[in-house]
């Protein structure tokens, strides 16, 4: 197999980005994860054994808000070698053009295996998109889902399909793997719900076995980071106290006072951020309105009025991402009607 990594990892600034790829570089933990969650098939072909990190990323920076990804080399068990790519789509809806963006970043890993080897045959690449947004994954998990053709052009039409891990159809028990992956696996799946602080003080005594270990420690501290900067969920304190439920020890104390530093550092990064963030409120706010203004101007120039439902509605929506996509329905959809419908199941 060509080596298509680079030496350098980007800067990584997104504390979903940073979670998932510190967690997911670990070879064990990227092992495990294709053994729980590839198809038994698939998972069949290939040597989880001899998985082997690149070091590229091939997301579009504009989409590098919502978006991080993982190249893995594989070994398949015919002698072949084949690479698994690792989309991770942390917004709060399933995006529709998620195997456009897949087809883009494949054509990448191509040509960049072609540059730094002759290659007879491409190797086969499993795109596998792990999803733990808000609502339930909906969209075709093939190409050719996109496409609108009649049957007789169908042989024209190319085609691929991709993996969907969606947490946000799986129980806690249905999450599966060793200590480190099913902990990071339950945190993606609760972080954007206020179902967090409840689910806290188990997750944490999922770490038990590994406290007194110094790669447990340090994963812990990696998970106190993450929680303290990326959500709104919970507060200090209610991280405090869920370590004092899942690591209890004499007089009550909560475990390590280390801890309560990890929580400081978290914390302190996110004000900072937080800092930088307000700056820039006012400016998104502003474009947040001109991007539902761009929507409206296309509903009244298409169809002439536009029912108080939608303004209601459109005034309702802060997710730029969500505005970009009624813009382009609102471009393509036949009617208003048409139009409130896509809308409505959008926003489900």
């Amino acid at each position: 197999m060509p080596d298509v990594g680079s030496d350098l990892m980007p800067e990584i600034t997104n504390p979903h980005d940073r979670f998932f790829k510190e967690v997911f570089a670990r070879k064990e933990v990227a092992a495990d994860f294709l053994r729980n969650y590839l198809p038994a098939d698939v998972l069949a072909c290939v040597d989880e054994n001899s998985i082997n990190l690149t070091k590229d990323s091939f997301v579009d920076n504009e989409l590098a808000t919502h978006f991080s990804d993982l190249l893995y080399e594989v070994d398949l068990h015919d002698g072949s070698g084949a690479y698994v790519y690792v989309l991770f789509e942390h917004k709060s809806f399933p995006d529709s053009e998620v195997a456009f963006q897949l087809l883009r970043y494949m054509v990448r890993i191509w040509e960049q295996a072609c540059r730094q080897r002759q290659l007879k045959k491409l190797p086969p690449i499993i795109p596998v998109v792990l999803y733990h947004g808000i609502v339930n994954w909906k969209i075709s998990r093939k190409f050719s889902g996109m496409f609108e053709h009649p049957r007789a052009l169908a042989p024209f039409v190319p085609d691929f399909s991709y993996l969907v891990c969606d947490l946000t159809r799986y129980s806690n028990d249905d999450i599966r793997g060793m200590v480190l992956l099913k902990v990071t696996m339950l945190l993606f799946k609760y972080i954007m719900s206020e179902e967090l602080r409840g689910q806290l003080p188990e997750i944490f005594k999922l770490l038990k076995d590994l406290s007194d270990k110094e790669s447990g420690m340090e994963y812990l501290q990696t998970v106190l980071i993450y929680l303290s900067k990326s959500t709104d969920k919970i507060n200090r304190e209610n991280i405090k106290e869920a370590l004092k439920i899942a690591f209890p020890s004499e007089g009550g104390e909560i475990m390590p006072t280390i801890a309560e530093e990890w929580i400081q550092e978290g914390f302190e990064r996110g004000m900072q951020q937080g800092m930088q963030q307000g700056m820039q409120q006012g400016m998104q706010q502003g474009m947040l309105q001109t991007a539902r203004n761009n929507v409206l101007d296309i509903l009244e120039a298409r169809f002439e009025t536009i029912p108080q439902s939608i303004f209601k509605r459109l005034k309702e929506i802060n997710d730029p991402d969500i505005l970009k996509m009624l813009l382009k329905k609102a471009l393509r959809l036949s009617s208003m009607d048409e139009f409130r419908k896509t809308m409505n199941i959008i926003l489900e």
